[in-house]
């Protein structure tokens, strides 16, 4: 279970501050973006932003300040004097803006995937309707473990992450029905080899590496889907990625408050 260090709520009309809610299930965007460091830096953040702002037009959520607003809530309860490696949370519906703060939980080498048949609201947008998605989640540690989506067979994302598949050193995502994420968009732009492909539950033992990727977990390795009997059979992407991933970390500059 998530602890969390902060949870607020604010009116969207007025950014008067109300009882928290966390909006789960409502018609709504979120983004969760890696805040890490003192002072604090977060990873992709104009680009968390753009793309909420975005995702929030389309589903009928408009106001000409709101990413001021968003900048404005996320400064008004960031610290200098905290050394930060945390998940911030910024969720919006046509009335709330809500944020909120956990520990970010680094995933173990053990790390171990769950197969579950689930059909996610307009997966290609970062939607509030996530609620059969948490209530998986709840059972599991997610240093050890997450949930990996399926769809007539297909893999599509995890709970958290992305995927990628690892096979002769070639590097495979799914082709669609899932959301895209930053981290995912970073590595695209970097490698540009990144190969689109229907992933196939039965395939899974062609592939030498799976891996996560995205703001809760950076790059993770997959170390067993114990229910199909698949194991790992190298780290080679994993230490390639990784390195790319902590040097653009390594990179980011403090956040302007």
């Amino acid at each position: 279970m998530a602890i969390y260090s902060l949870k607020k709520s604010y009116r969207l009309k007025d950014l008067e501050e109300i009882d928290f809610k966390d909006l789960w299930g409502d018609h709504g965007i979120f983004t969760t973006m890696w805040i890490f460091g003192k002072p604090a830096k977060i990873l992709f953040f104009k680009n968390h932003i753009k793309n909420l702002i975005k995702s929030l037009q389309i589903y009928g959520i408009k106001k000409r300040s709101l990413d001021n607003d968003i900048l404005q809530i996320i400064n008004k309860n960031l610290s200098r004097r905290t050394n930060y490696n945390h998940l911030l949370r910024v969720a919006v519906n046509k009335k709330i803006i809500s944020i909120s703060l956990r520990k970010r939980v680094s995933p173990k080498s053990n790390f171990d995937l769950k197969l579950v048949n689930l059909k996610r609201e307009k997966p290609q947008y970062k939607n509030l309707k996530y609620k059969k998605i948490l209530k998986h989640l709840k059972e599991f540690d997610n240093s050890k473990s997450d949930i990996g989506i399926i769809k007539n067979k297909k893999i599509l994302e995890t709970g958290t992450s992305n995927l990628l598949f690892i096979k002769h050193n070639k590097i495979y995502s799914p082709i669609k029905g899932y959301y895209e994420g930053n981290t995912l968009q970073f590595f695209k732009r970097k490698i540009k080899k990144i190969i689109k492909k229907d992933i196939f539950v039965k395939d899974f033992k062609n592939y030498d590496e799976i891996l996560l990727v995205g703001s809760g977990k950076g790059v993770a390795s997959i170390k067993t889907i114990k229910q199909i009997g698949w194991k790992r059979k190298n780290l080679k992407k994993f230490k390639v990625l990784s390195k790319y991933y902590n040097s653009i970390a390594n990179k980011c500059r403090p956040h302007r408050f």
